[in-house]
């Protein structure tokens, strides 16, 4: 049976190649981006490489939390029924530390904009039978300090981006409570994959790109998972795949992950 599939960041590095296998599968995939003519490029590739038509494009600067609400909005109105959710979008360097609101743009990416998109479409999924959100963890994760989530500090690279990792698995946990029809895996695809990503940062990779790829179509696909919801998996267990695992100590504590949802509404809010 095919799904209507909205991955994130889908323009290049994994969530190019994971919208690929789901689109030669038959799927109907929609790719985002923030540029829209990268975005009408891989809509074309992907429809050729894959010989399906029902390849569609969103558009959205996941730093600018207004154009995600925006994107939200334009969802909710042309894509009734969601089946499943892959929150890829990530970012580890940037040129430009914050963003026009002054919070940290690996904060914002990895962590808020997930949040307010999956939070505003939640509806449109909730149609599916048997709807996914997949949200793409790591395994660098790091405790969340209030002052870096709200931009009233700074941190170094390595540290913001593991708090927005943490963060995003302790919505991840806290979400699959709240909905329990939806399945809600937070995934760790692979230290070091063979991306733009993780070439940029550290200059080197560990494991082929398509290793983060086939967990993550399993994930969102197969019959196996559809009991796992609110789990971590660490795809850097185990060869050639991983397995679930544990995340960070706060994702399983329920007064952190209280005052971190508390905390992300009330900056979202005013």
């Amino acid at each position: 049976m095919t799904k209507t599939i909205i991955i994130t960041g889908s323009t290049d590095g994994i969530g190019k190649l994971t919208a690929l296998k789901l689109a030669k599968q038959g799927h109907t995939i929609y790719i985002h981006g923030r540029s829209e003519a990268k975005v009408s490029k891989v809509v074309s590739e992907i429809k050729e490489a894959s010989n399906n038509q029902n390849i569609k494009g969103l558009v959205a600067d996941f730093s600018d939390l207004e154009a995600v609400s925006k994107l939200a909005e334009q969802i909710k109105n042309d894509i009734p029924k969601i089946d499943i959710l892959i929150n890829n979008a990530g970012i580890f360097k940037t040129k430009d530390i914050q963003n026009k609101n002054g919070l940290d743009i690996r904060m914002v990416v990895n962590y808020l904009a997930p949040y307010v998109l999956t939070t505003a479409i939640l509806p449109n999924i909730k149609i599916s039978v048997a709807p996914r959100i997949i949200n793409l963890s790591s395994a660098a994760q790091a405790p969340v300090i209030e002052a870096i989530l709200i931009g009233k500090e700074q941190d170094s690279a390595n540290s913001t981006y593991a708090q927005s990792k943490l963060a995003l698995t302790m919505w991840s946990f806290n979400l699959a409570k709240q909905e329990p029809k939806i399945t809600v895996i937070a995934v760790n695809p692979g230290s070091l994959l063979n991306t733009k990503m993780a070439n940029e940062a550290y200059g080197q990779h560990w494991s082929p790109a398509e290793k983060g790829v086939d967990v993550l179509v399993d994930l969102a696909l197969s019959e196996d998972y559809k009991n796992d919801s609110g789990k971590y998996f660490d795809n850097d267990k185990g060869d050639p795949k991983g397995y679930f695992s544990q995340a960070h100590p706060d994702a399983y504590d329920d007064l952190k992950i209280k005052n971190l949802v508390s905390m992300t509404n009330d900056l979202l809010n005013h």
